[in-house]
């Protein structure tokens, strides 16, 4: 095939060359196509090599819509022009092929008999499509129709019934267009753009894949298990019409191949330079924003520096967990997808469900456990393939390289990092990362394991490592566990043998169990286990060469460690039954321990037992105003859920959070809530474990800093350990302590951890809508969405996945971006009011403009020179001069410039103020965040009116100061009005008026006992109805906070910070304007030697002034 140079296709269409022949004898050639670059003619070193070829002056350009199919065909099928270096497929047409007649043939060489290879049907019958129009006139050929028309089909997420409902009617409506009858024939035209996936049965118990050598095997070689169902009646219609039988598999393993994806991502136009990004645009400042920036990456560069040498080789990291298909809690089925997800990409592409790739679906119903080793071989071949390089053609560099891939590591919950690292993370060596030197004790009475023993990060020789009585009762000696590294691993498991599948399990009966008595309590200190016999499995990964060389392998979860340790914490301190660490059985593992006599149970003379109310416990109106808080807070716009609609007043609890819900409440609201309600030293911890999260969450990470975090943490687990009972330490509260040193490696959570891949498994989920087969139903719906993930890249003008804007994105129009002043443009929200301000509004609004541009300082300078020369008779003093300068700087220079000053035209265009006929808006959007005036929200749940402004201004020590210091000061205020001024079209400004607090006197700020900023709205700094009052300030200028009500002191909020969710600093600014990746700033920093006692004498365990709880 040729692009024709005709004048009806101008070199933008390809046809073959009997076609091209056809189009020239009719229409002629293009105007102006003397070199025919297009076709293999080299341009002359003296000529230039650009052509600009005329266009018809027909109409068919004009209607025919510019959507990218040209390039998605070639993208997608690796066809490249004659003028490019390329890796071209197998087929070239000759002048006597006719695609009609199904003839194919190579260049210069005459086959009418042989007919065209599959991947060449598939890109012909594509093109025919794409060359035909949808109806006489249309501009979208039928090709571009369909995509767009199953894009929307996939974006809405309609039915394949209510789509072909559609069809049906639009060809009812347009019977003359070349419309799919139905959805599935529409599927059959696109589905060669995606694809496809292998089906690879497996051993009903996880025992072994029919794969490989393997392939045609009848029944497992390990259980004898037959891989076909006991019933084979499976009717398959024959193309004679008749019926014949066909076995089904028990278990099919749905295989997604990895390689052409990887090279569909440089193939295409749209994703080759993305995959770049991690090594030509990345910021390398020594600050964590990527991976690439991390230890684990950098490592692994410096092991394996000829796979570092090229930037275009892969990085990935793996993701699996289970769900139930269904959505029904009752029934128990289990599907396990496998998820890969490529690093190179930019921060902003990386963790989108588009640039996911699904790896494999495991078939439930029970879901692989250990087994899942047999169910990834496929894509360890893969990934072994790939460690050595498979040819791919670049479109960016026009190029063939040797394309390879390594994986990083793994992102799992904790129950699928057992499953995929062979560490058990149940019993005495829960934790991974400490193994076999996990400090554990089994707790007699609760039934459990804690995990405490946090004193060994601490310094050796601090004071909490000799305080016997106010922590498990022993001393610590110990260091700080160091972790195995994958070379011994692979050492210690290299003679071991394991066997999968399900029947390979010895049944766990009750005399396998081990019998805990008091023996055991000896064992806690004496055992020394061999690691080796701990290993449940040699992980398949170490299959992989580069595997025991990575220095993080495994993440562990920040989404469900924070979870877990949420719940603890709020079960505990409200004592909800079931899910209170301090309860019976606490406290006499307590008598067990003899520590803590005061909080001891006390047996009553009828028999049941008094509990001492801890120093966390809480009183029924502690907890009713606890629950207040929570109740009342109202948060900006996509900040969460509505929490306050999980607080039961009547029960004093919370129920039906979710995983998000408890992410930010012990990030930012838990400490909130707790101030008011809770005693100093346990606030002050829970503060500080707060923090510790949120450093780690951040979108930017300062190594530096983190090596302060571990300190933190593991003092601050030392002082939970003195407050909370033992049997609170489950292991995910110990996991907290290495988090920060995994953020060191692994670089910032939010590429690590399992709220994208949970959200990604949800829409997986969707797929599912066929419940008997249930795997079959999503791989096919995967198939359709990346397919048209592809396609949606060359769709031009059209809303997609790829480039919906954010919820707070706002407006992007760059032309009409530069009529606003001082970068105040945004997408004003709502209903648009015409009004007049009034004087005084227009004298301020106006004024705050003036004293802000930077064209207008010689003038400002020049009339405050003037207000000193007036003042002969005494010196005034700057204050003095501010004022009068404020008063009347904007007639002095609406008077100097119309009286004929030589001045710019941006100066004249100010000094004639704007039109007192302006806009007024409720809602605006800009730089990510949702504002909403006070009354726009009254109604509402969400509090978005919330804003503070850093200003620099002038203070003075009294009346008769001189000399005044400039300082920057934070200025807190609530949003009443939003306007747009008019400099009569040639410059507009957007201002927000705003209610500010005053923040220069005590009575309208503070510092509470945490030291968290307070403000009081009853205590204003002005009321903006004087000519001096400054209630204006531009819109760029502000940032969002928002305010919770404390409910001990009338009047006064806390201040809560706010930053936009999708906003990435990339390094381009100042160090000092780093983007916290949580939703709001950290709180501040707690002394905890100063808020906790350090000694047993000092140290208070009871509560006297709460109800003590009774158990039979």
């Amino acid at each position: 095939m040729i692009l024709c140079p005709c004048k009806k296709c101008g070199n933008i269409y390809w046809h073959f060359r009997k076609v091209v022949y056809e189009h020239l004898i009719v229409d002629g050639f293009i105007r102006g196509y003397k070199k025919w670059i297009f076709h293999g003619e080299c341009t002359s070193s003296g000529t230039s090599s650009t052509i600009n070829p005329t266009y018809p002056d027909t109409d068919y350009h004009q209607h025919v819509r510019q959507d990218d199919m040209e390039d998605m065909l070639r993208d997608a099928f690796n066809m490249r022009s004659h003028g490019e270096q390329s890796f071209l497929p197998d087929f070239i047409i000759s002048e006597d092929c006719n695609i009609g007649e199904n003839v194919f043939c190579e260049t210069g060489t005459s086959a009418p008999n042989e007919e065209p290879n599959e991947e060449a049907a598939k890109f012909y019958n594509l093109l025919n499509e794409m060359n035909e129009e949808l109806y006489d006139g249309s501009k979208y050929s039928k090709l571009s129709f369909c995509i767009r028309l199953f894009h929307l089909k996939c974006l809405g997420g309609w039915t394949g019934n209510s789509f072909t409902m559609l069809l049906e009617f639009l060809r009812e409506m347009f019977p003359f267009a070349k419309i799919p009858q139905s959805c599935q024939d529409m599927k059959r035209l696109i589905k060669d753009l995606g694809l496809g996936y292998d089906k690879i049965h497996s051993c009903p118990n996880d025992c072994m894949l029919y794969w490989g050598d393997k392939k045609n095997q009848q029944s497992c070689h390990v259980c004898g298990k037959s891989r076909w169902m006991n019933s084979n009646t499976e009717d398959v219609n024959t193309d004679e019409g008749g019926a014949q039988l066909r076995k089904k598999p028990v278990k099919v393993l749905r295989y997604f191949p990895l390689i052409p994806r990887l090279q569909r991502l440089f193939m295409s136009s749209k994703t080759a330079e993305s995959m770049r990004w991690h090594n030509d645009q990345r910021t390398d400042d020594g600050l964590l924003r990527h991976p690439a920036d991390s230890l684990a990456w950098k490592s692994f560069d410096s092991k394996f520096p000829s796979f570092a040498s090229d930037p275009q080789n892969v990085r990935l990291g793996l993701a699996a967990d289970g769900f139930n298909p269904f959505k029904i809690m009752s029934t128990s089925y289990s599907t396990w997808p496998v998820v890969l997800v490529p690093y190179n990409l930019p921060p902003w592409i990386c963790m989108k469900q588009s640039s996911f790739i699904l790896s494999m679906i495991i078939p439930g119903e029970k879901g692989p456990g250990n087994d899942i080793d047999i169910y990834l071989q496929p894509l360890i071949e893969e990934l072994k393939q790939l460690w050595s390089g498979v040819e791919t053609y670049d479109v960016l560099r026009k190029e063939n390289f040797n394309l390879r891939a390594a994986l990083l590591w793994t992102i799992n919950d904790f129950p699928a990092y057992a499953n995929l690292s062979g560490w058990s993370t149940k019993g005495r060596y829960a934790c991974p990362c400490c193994a076999a030197q996990t400090c554990s004790k089994w707790l007699y009475n609760g039934k459990k394991f804690s995990y405490m023993g946090h004193r060994r990060w601490l310094d050796e020789n601090h004071k909490f490592r000799f305080q016997k009585t106010l922590f498990d009762g022993t001393e610590e000696y110990r260091g700080a566990p160091e972790q195995t590294v994958g070379s011994e691993i692979l050492f210690m498991l290299k003679d071991i043998n394991f066997s999968y599948g399900k029947m390979n399990q010895p049944p766990i009966t009750q005399t396998m169990r081990r019998s805990r008595d008091e023996s055991d309590d000896e064992s806690d200190e004496e055992d020394d286990p061999n690691e080796a016999e701990l290993w449940k499995k040699r992980s398949i990964f170490f299959e992989l060469p580069y595997w025991e060389h990575n220095i993080l392998r495994h993440n562990l979860d920040v989404m469900h460690i924070e979870k877990n340790v949420c719940e603890n914490i709020i079960g505990t301190i409200l004592n909800v039954d079931g899910k209170s660490k301090d309860n019976l059985q606490s406290r006499l593992d307590l008598v067990d321990m003899r520590i803590r006599r005061d909080l001891h149970p006390q047996i009553l003379p009828n028999g049941k037992y008094r509990l001492p109310p801890s120093i966390f416990s809480m009183s029924k109106k502690e907890k009713e105003v606890f629950c207040m808080v929570l109740k009342d807070i109202k948060v900006p716009d996509a900040y969460a859920s509505n929490i306050s609609r999980c607080v039961n007043f009547k029960d004093r609890r919370l129920y039906s959070l979710k995983s998000h819900d408890y992410h930010i409440l012990m990030q930012d609201l838990l400490p909130i809530a707790l101030r008011c309600c809770m005693s100093k030293n346990v606030t002050s911890c829970i503060i500080e474990l707060s923090n510790i999260m949120k450093a780690i969450c951040g979108k930017v990470l300062n190594v530096e800093e983190l090596e302060k975090v571990q300190d933190r943490a593991a003092l601050t687990l030392c002082n939970l350990e003195k407050i909370f009972p033992p049997s609170f330490f489950t292991i995910m509260v110990h996991l907290v302590i290495h988090l920060p040193h995994e953020s060191i490696l692994g670089g910032p959570v939010f590429y690590r951890w399992m709220y994208p891949i949970e959200r990604f498994l949800s829409k997986l989920k969707s797929y599912c809508r066929n419940k008997r087969y249930p795997e079959g139903s999503i791989a096919e719906g995967y198939l359709a969405e990346e397919c048209m993930t592809f396609c949606s890249r060359y769709l031009e003008d059209a809303e997609t996945r790829l480039n919906r804007p954010s919820r707070n994105a706002g407006l992007n129009d760059h032309d009409l971006a530069e009529t606003y002043l001082f970068q105040s443009y945004g997408e004003p929200i709502g209903k648009v009011e015409i009004v007049e301000l009034d004087d005084i509004s227009w004298i301020q609004a106006h004024r705050y403009v003036l004293f802000h541009h930077d064209s207008m300082e010689p003038l400002r300078n020049e009339y405050k020179q003037i207000l000193r020369s007036r003042a002969r008779s005494r010196r005034l003093q700057h204050r003095e001069i501010n004022k009068l300068f404020t008063e009347s700087f904007h007639e002095w220079l609406s008077q100097t410039v119309w009286s004929g000053k030589d001045v710019n035209d941006e100066i004249k265009w100010l000094s004639q103020g704007p039109n007192r006929v302006i806009k007024r808006y409720s809602a605006f959007l800009i730089n990510g965040y949702r504002f909403h005036t006070k009354y726009r929200e009254r109604m509402r749940r969400t509090q978005n009116c919330g804003v503070v402004v850093n200003s620099s201004i002038t203070s003075y020590a009294s009346a008769r100061d001189s000399n005044p210091v400039e300082g920057n000061v934070e200025y807190y205020g609530l949003l009443t009005d939003i306007i747009e001024l008019d400099y009569y079209g040639r410059w507009k400004v957007i201002l927000f008026r705003c209610d500010w607090a005053d923040v220069n006197t005590a009575r309208g700020i503070k510092k509470d006992q945490f030291r968290f900023t307070m403000v009081n709205f009853s205590r204003l700094i002005h009321t903006g109805q004087q000519l001096m009052d400054e209630p204006y300030v531009f819109s760029s200028q502000v940032k969002q906070v928002f305010y919770s009500k404390d409910p001990t002191d009338e009047g006064w909020y806390v201040v809560l910070r706010n930053t936009p969710r999708d906003l990435f600093d990339m390094g381009n600014g100042s160090r000092d304007d780093i983007v916290e990746r949580s939703e709001t700033l950290p709180f501040p920093e707690q002394n905890l030697d100063e808020n906790i006692p350090s000694t047993s004498t000092q140290y208070q365990w009871v509560r006297d002034d709460v109800n003590e709880d009774i158990y039979e």
